[in-house]
């Protein structure tokens, strides 16, 4: 990996943004990757603007190398704003924002960033309800403790 993408990681990192479970989110997408043991959980939460229903936060928790948390860290803010079609339509490139092009060893964390948006946004997402708000205290408690509702999705080697 180069310098000038490593300080762009870094910089992402000293300033993580919407890390963390979100309660009463809408709609919760989680992925894993079993090649590289990584796994990410999007949290999306929705609002009314201009007559649209478009995504007003996300946040993530990830279980990744600091590629993948920078990644998710950017998506969620690019995402702000967007409806959940335009947001499920970006690509693994856009997702990764300001950090560029990635080399091709870390293409699979923006596909983790993208796997989870797709697993929440996605039409046969589970969308959380009332019932489903205690998925699990913790991104860990639900991968050690699986309970109704949650969607696991895990990735192939080329992160589809």
């Amino acid at each position: 990996m180069n310098d000038d993408l490593q300080k762009r990681i870094q910089a992402a990192l000293a300033n993580p943004q919407n890390m963390g479970e979100m309660t009463g989110a809408d709609s919760i997408g989680t992925v894993g990757n079993a090649d590289c043991g990584e796994m990410l959980r999007l949290w999306v939460k929705f609002k009314q603007q201009d007559g649209k229903k478009v995504i007003d936060r996300a946040t993530f928790q990830s279980f990744g190398c600091e590629t993948a948390i920078a990644v998710a860290s950017l998506a969620t803010e690019l995402i702000r704003g967007k409806t959940a079609e335009e947001a499920f339509a970006m690509k693994t490139e856009e997702l990764a924002g300001e950090l560029g092009p990635l080399p091709p060893m870390k293409i699979h964390c923006a596909q983790l960033v993208e796997g989870a948006l797709r697993s929440a946004l996605g039409p046969e997402s589970k969308k959380e309800t009332s019932s489903t708000t205690n998925v699990g205290s913790t991104l860990l408690d639900s991968f050690s403790k699986p309970q109704e509702g949650v969607k696991l999705t895990f990735l192939d080697e080329n992160g589809k």
